[in-house]
């Protein structure tokens, strides 16, 4: 038999409104760190110890992401597309060093082992016109619909890296 109080009760209700509040705010926000997000939750009323946070995050299965290093739901770092472009301009500042070319295609260099994370910000993004990407080691393969595309998104993307 299963016990339970009226105070464990209202424990179990403030856990899975702190919860939902966490995931709001991943939902909607980069949080890069549990200071940050303890800081956020704090101002939304919920007081938390750092170590009842890490088990909320690892009750929730949150992960950090590749791209920016926030907080995201597992394969979901591309929830919203506000973050999503926040992460795609971390990645591209962060990571892109050249833009080239070829066609329908674009070739991204970084430097050694960040293709990775760049290429997954571009995933996320949703980039109008771009079906794909393939990421080695220090180089991303972008492919687009078109040329007018691709000229399209290399014009984007080297303007934010120049920024």
């Amino acid at each position: 038999m299963l016990m339970y109080s009226h105070s464990s009760g209202r424990m179990f209700m403030m856990k899975k409104r702190r919860q939902a509040a966490i995931l709001d705010l991943i939902d909607h926000s980069a949080v890069p760190s549990q200071e940050e997000l303890r800081r956020r939750l704090k101002a939304r009323g919920f007081s938390v110890t750092q170590a009842t946070l890490s088990r909320d995050l690892r009750d929730l299965g949150l992960v950090k992401g590749t791209s920016d290093g926030a907080y995201h739901r597992p394969g979901g770092e591309t929830a919203n597309p506000a973050v999503a472009a926040a992460r795609l301009d971390h990645a591209v500042a962060e990571y892109l060093t050249t833009v080239d070319r070829a066609g329908q295609l674009i070739v991204l260099k970084t430097g050694p082992a960040q293709a990775q994370p760049l290429g997954s910000a571009v995933d996320g993004a949703g980039l109008p016109g771009v079906v794909g990407t393939i990421a080695g080691d220090d180089t991303v393969l972008m492919v687009c619909r078109d040329e007018a595309a691709a000229t399209a998104v290399a014009y984007r993307l080297d303007k934010m890296a120049k920024r």
